[in-house]
This record gives structure tokens, C-alpha cells and sequence, in this order.
């Protein structure tokens, strides 16, 4: 695991963005896992910059999205099909039939989960996911307690998650109870992992990935098991840590 601790969320920003964006450029033909919520978004608008500065071809880029809330329709601006194409796809100018994100509105939402995990398969997997963290230490909508053999299926969103996503929908009422995730399993799959993680409620999911246990308690403990991960995070989310722990990280302060 390589871990990075950077000043604050701006560098965890441009750090990641140029990550993806080299990932893109020196591979032409990549699949990217997102991400949505607020910690992604300073990466997105750093991927845009760079490539207004120097052009990417994203003719060949293939995107999948972690997660989508259920009863929420592609154009409603809570889904989070319309964040990526707000925030991502339509500026970047990536072809939207190459993007994917499940659709929280389907009929039938076991087979949308099926259908989700057979396309994946399809294009050859994840090349490069990007993560947040949850408080809880979720991964995705993977909640406490979700089995690390799971793949993308039906969710029932914890109250702490949904109490904070209710800045986004006005109040918690709106919140859904429901989501679409992809599961432990499908994450895993992916061949490299890029973990963000900012500010001081991220902190104890951070002490429970590098000094806990693997535990489904805390998802995101997971990522000791994968081969490729590397976490970029802030001083206030590193700040419960060991000093045994921070000798051997790189701390980056610029």
C-alpha cells in the first residue's frame, strides 16, 4: 500500500487528478471506476483543468460508477448520473455511451445489479477505481456489516450516511433509503485502487485501515487484501495516527 499524507484536500486534489490523468494519457484504452460526493469533486475539476491545458483522447475511455441512488431517475439533479455528467463526462467530452452508471430507476433492481457486474466483465474489468471513505468506514454504499464477497447489489443506507448526504437533498426526509452499489468483491477486481481520504471525520476510518484489523466493520479494511493501493490524505485525516505508523509514511507538505 502506498500511502501519501499531503497539507490538505487542494494538494489530495491535484495529486489525484494527475494520477488519472496519466493513467489515461500513457494508456489511450482505460476503464475507470468513479467515485461521487464531495471528495471527488476537486479531482474532477483538476482532471478538467489539465485537460483544457493539454488534451486528453478520451475516445477510448470507459467509465462505471460505484453507485446510484434507487428511485432516482438519470435527469433528476440528486442522481448521480447527473452529477458525472454535470461535474465529469459532458465537460471532458467523453461519448456518454461509454460511461455507466446503474440505473436507480430499473424494474427490476437484481437483474440492474446482474446486468452492472456481466457489463464489467464485458469491457475486462476496472483498470483504475477510485474511492472515498465513509465515517463508518464505507467503501462505495457498503455499510458496516456487508459481506466481503459481495458484488453490486441492493443497499439499505445506514442513518449516519444518510444524514450525511442531506445537505444535498435539502433535508433528510429526502434522502433515499436505498442505493445500488457495486459490492466488496467487484471493487476488488479492479487492478489498481486510488483511496481519498480528507479532513478529521475521515480519521478514524483511516486508524482502523492502517492499525486495525481486516474487518467488515469497517470496509474499508478491505484494501489491505488488494495488491495496488495507494491512499491520498490530509493532515486532519491522518490525525489520529501512531506515531509508529507515521515513521513510515511520506508526509508531503507542500
Amino acid at each position: 500500500m502506498n500511502i501519501r499524507i499531503v497539507k490538505d484536500y487542494r494538494i489530495i486534489s491535484e495529486m489525484a487528478a494527475r494520477h488519472v490523468y496519466d493513467r489515461i494519457r500513457q494508456k489511450g484504452k482505460v476503464t475507470l471506476g468513479l467515485a461521487t460526493g464531495d471528495t471527488p469533486l476537486g479531482l474532477y475539476r483538476e482532471l478538467l483543468r489539465l485537460h483544457q491545458e493539454h488534451p486528453l483522447n478520451v475516445s477510448r475511455l470507459t467509465t462505471f460508477n460505484l453507485d446510484e441512488y434507487v428511485g432516482e431517475a438519470a435527469d433528476s439533479p440528486y442522481s448521480y448520473r447527473y452529477y458525472m455528467n454535470q461535474q465529469l463526462f459532458l465537460p471532458l467530452g467523453i461519448p456518454l455511451a461509454q460511461t455507466h452508471v446503474p440505473n436507480g430507476m430499473a424494474a427490476d433492481t437484481n437483474a440492474e445489479c446482474e446486468r452492472y457486474e456481466a457489463r464489467m466483465k464485458e469491457v475486462g474489468g476496472i483498470d483504475l477505481q477510485v474511492l472515498g471513505v465513509g465515517r463508518n468506514g464505507h467503501i462505495g454504499f457498503n455499510e458496516p456489516g456487508t459481506s466481503f464477497d459481495s458484488r453490486t447489489h441492493k443497499v439499505e443506507l445506514s442513518s449516519s450516511t444518510r444524514e450525511a448526504n442531506a445537505k444535498h437533498f435539502g433535508s433528510l426526509e429526502n434522502v433515499p433509503h436505498h442505493a445500488i452499489t457495486m459490492g466488496i468483491t467487484s471493487i476488488l477486481r479492479a487492478k489498481e485502487i486510488l483511496l481519498l481520504a480528507s479532513g478529521k471525520g475521515k480519521a478514524q476510518a483511516m486508524v482502523h485501515l492502517l492499525e486495525g484489523e481486516v474487518t467488515n466493520e469497517w470496509p474499508v479494511t478491505v484494501l489491505k487484501q488488494h495488491a495496488n493501493v495507494t491512499v491520498l490524505m490530509d493532515t486532519e485525516a491522518a490525525s489520529l495516527l501512531s506515531d509508529k505508523v507515521l515513521e513510515n509514511i511520506k508526509v508531503t507538505h507542500r
